[in-house]
């Protein structure tokens, strides 16, 4: 009979529980199934955006909150009117790394201490007193004369302005991010696009995101994809996610509950991740296969409980999964 070979006899070694003692067995452990988190080596983070105006009452009281809850990185949309060094400072106490930062492109909303309209310079020194290396920009650039009508709401608003007018605002946008992120790469700094559900509306044939997977930079703008906004959308997020192989650098691990219709104006049904129709098991997986190195839990008001107790409930249902 012919003697086992070296990756026969590790296995066996392994399988018996000794898999700490031997170099190697790390690869007899990744044949079984173990939680999905544990298997590729990376925290699971949280977009503080999850816990609303909290953060900005007491971020040094939410950052250990948050740490407490088990999670190992953040993602913030804001500094809270507080100096980047203050929140460093607050995060590094708490044993979190603030792993990205979500910039819009200009000041759609009041209170945006930071765009990248402002001074790339003064951006990347923000970004250095944080310790962050990755930055998320998102739409909208919104069409000239945009206004909310008399009879409809702020997101159909937007989902209006943006259809009509058509595929020319998604290259100018397109257009417009390859520069930014240009300039933001030469201060060591990535830059990923965030979606929502608009992008998927259709324009002339196609959509909005057919246009910026299209014309954005592959060298210069990743995607940080958000998997919630894309099942809003009634599309399948794990087909999604095989279909951009390479292109993703970040999730956003966000559930929609049962009953979502779907639609491409900013509106969701929510649900704390694990409760909703979301198959985690193979979006990970694809996400992971994709490039993701950041996975950043976040839910969309309205609650049906407590923000911190829905981040603590998706936090545990991700920490045990199972792939």
């Amino acid at each position: 009979m012919a003697e086992p070979n070296r990756r026969e006899v590790l296995q066996a070694i392994c399988a018996l529980g000794s898999a700490a003692l031997l170099p190697g067995c790390s690869e007899a452990r990744e044949l079984g199934p173990q939680p999905f988190f544990q298997k590729i080596g990376k925290p699971i983070g949280l977009q503080l955006y999850t816990l609303g105006e909290a953060v900005s009452e007491d971020p040094a009281a939410i950052f250990d909150m948050v740490a407490a809850m088990g999670y190992g990185e953040i993602e913030m949309s804001s500094l809270h009117g507080r100096a980047a060094s203050e929140i460093r400072s607050f995060a590094d106490a708490a044993g979190l790394a603030i792993a990205s930062l979500q910039i819009p492109p200009e000041s759609f909303f009041p209170g945006n201490q930071l765009t990248f309209e402002d001074d790339p310079a003064r951006i990347a020194e923000i970004c250095s007193a944080l310790g962050v290396a990755n930055l998320s920009i998102t739409v909208p650039l919104m069409p000239e004369g945009f206004s909310v009508g008399e009879d409809e709401d702020f997101p159909s608003a937007v989902s209006r302005a943006l259809t009509s007018a058509g595929a020319d605002i998604w290259k100018s946008m397109a257009e417009r991010f390859n520069r930014i992120a240009e300039t933001m790469n030469g201060h060591g700094i990535a830059l990923a696009y965030h979606n929502h559900n608009l992008e998927f509306a259709p324009i002339g044939g196609g959509s909005g995101w057919e246009i910026l997977v299209e014309e954005l930079d592959p060298a210069l703008v990743g995607f940080q994809v958000d998997v919630g906004w894309v099942a809003a959308a009634g599309l399948d997020p794990a087909a999604f996610l095989n279909g951009l192989s390479g292109r993703v650098s970040a999730l956003h691990v966000k559930d929609v509950a049962a009953g979502n219709r779907p639609n491409y104006a900013l509106a969701m049904s929510p649900a704390e991740v694990g409760s909703g129709t979301i198959d985690w098991a193979s979006v990970l997986v694809a996400a992971h296969a994709a490039g993701a190195q950041h996975y950043f839990v976040e839910q969309e008001p309205p609650f049906s409980i407590p923000r911190a107790e829905a981040a603590a409930k998706s936090y545990d249902y991700l920490s045990q999964l199972v792939i």
